[in-house]
């Protein structure tokens, strides 16, 4: 249990009578999770009010207890895969988030101005944070563990796979959209012999790019992927994909197209959700990515429609999990170093996000998706990459 609740008093008693705790108990009985219980993923309530929240604003109300120290539970991970597998939490729509449901579904949250906030929000945070939750390399996106045992291993393995899954050679001119700090692009340099332009709205990010692989053919772009009109011989897109929003799907595919060659492969790697009609998480959205929006795989193919065929569709959600819980013990043991900096909300806000994440791909609630497409279709058929 996080070392934050040895502060906040014992649990408070109780409210049996009330409908809404009924309510929670039960929902979460469904999924073995008890209040108060004795389990590590049992929900231990230190104030009252809790399931009121819940109840009223979703995961938004949840998430903000949880940051007030409201309640806690000593596998944060665990309650939430238990909770989610139950499904149950798909029929509670509050009234109060009705703004949010709309503004996903008919505003463009991610036009130009806007598209620039989860940079200055959560990229920009500092680069020496990043440093010390992430591998080597800052590879912040999911990592595959077909064979490996660390998070350096499944990071690497990831990047590897991708260069293959391109079929990269040396001499070729490749385009990251959302590059973050260059991790790909080093990679694929180094082992591939690549040159490379990538393009992210994160200014911190750019600025250790630059300074970390200036020694490589490497270009490090401030900019909006709606900015691009270049060729390339391959495309790749690692992570960046859900901060492009719905109303933006064809724009992005369309720039895609038009960046690359006819013969030319194009990997996009991305979070996804089950279910098309859906909104955005309000607690992610508002603390962690202003803005996001994951895709639906009928939305992709909404906007891949005539410009893509698909070669290639590879799910390892369930590798997310472990990456998340990799990059959590690596957050927990630097904590001290940016403790004084960021603040003991921070730190709950932050275990929240990565724990409550880790449970959902766990639970399989959401994807981790690596799509291999090309214009025209690969004469004779594409060979897939998997181990």
């Amino acid at each position: 249990m996080s070392s934050n609740a040895s502060t906040i008093s014992s649990p408070a008693a109780p409210q049996q009578d009330s409908a809404i705790f009924r309510a929670l108990a039960e929902m979460l009985g469904h999924g073995g999770i008890r209040i108060n219980g004795n389990n590590p993923w049992d929900i231990q309530l230190h104030r009252a009010g809790v399931p009121e929240r819940a109840f009223a604003q979703a995961n938004l109300g949840l998430g903000e207890a949880y940051m007030d120290g409201d309640w806690d539970a000593e596998q944060l991970d665990e309650f939430f895969s238990r909770l989610l597998r139950t499904r149950l939490t798909d029929n509670i729509k509050p009234l109060r988030l009705v703004g949010h449901v709309l503004a996903a579904k008919f505003m463009n949250r991610q036009n130009l101005k806007r598209s620039r906030m989860v940079g200055e929000m959560h990229y920009d945070l500092g680069n020496d944070f990043y440093a010390a939750m992430l591998d080597s390399r800052m590879t912040y996106t999911c990592g595959y563990w077909n064979t490996a045992t660390t998070l350096e291993e499944a990071q690497e393995a990831k990047l590897d796979l991708i260069c293959r899954k391109l079929k990269l050679k040396p001499g070729m001119r490749v385009l990251d959209i959302g590059c973050g700090w260059g991790s790909f692009m080093a990679f694929a340099a180094e082992r591939y012999g690549i040159e490379a332009v990538g393009v992210s709205i994160s200014k911190e990010q750019i600025a250790l790019a630059k300074e970390r692989h200036g020694h490589l053919p490497l270009d490090f772009r401030l900019q909006d992927y709606r900015e691009l009109n270049e060729r390339f011989d391959a495309i790749v897109s690692i992570g960046m994909f859900e901060h492009v929003g719905r109303r933006n799907y064809r724009t992005y595919m369309e720039v895609a197209h038009r960046c690359l060659a006819d013969d030319g492969l194009f990997l996009l790697h991305t979070i996804g959700k089950n279910q098309r009609k859906s909104s955005p998480d309000p607690w992610i959205d508002k603390y962690i990515f202003p803005n996001g929006d994951l895709p639906s795989i009928g939305q992709m193919g909404d906007a891949f429609d005539h410009l893509f065929v698909v070669e290639d569709l590879h799910n390892f959600g369930a590798d997310y999990d472990k990456t998340l819980m990799a990059w959590h013990s690596n957050f927990e043991a630097a904590w001290p170093r940016f403790e004084a900096q960021l603040g003991a909300r921070f730190r709950r806000m932050w275990r929240y996000y990565l724990l409550s994440c880790a449970g959902a791909f766990r639970a399989r609630d959401i994807q981790l998706w690596q799509w291999v497409l090309s214009k025209k279709g690969v004469m004779g058929g594409y060979r897939r990459e998997r181990i």
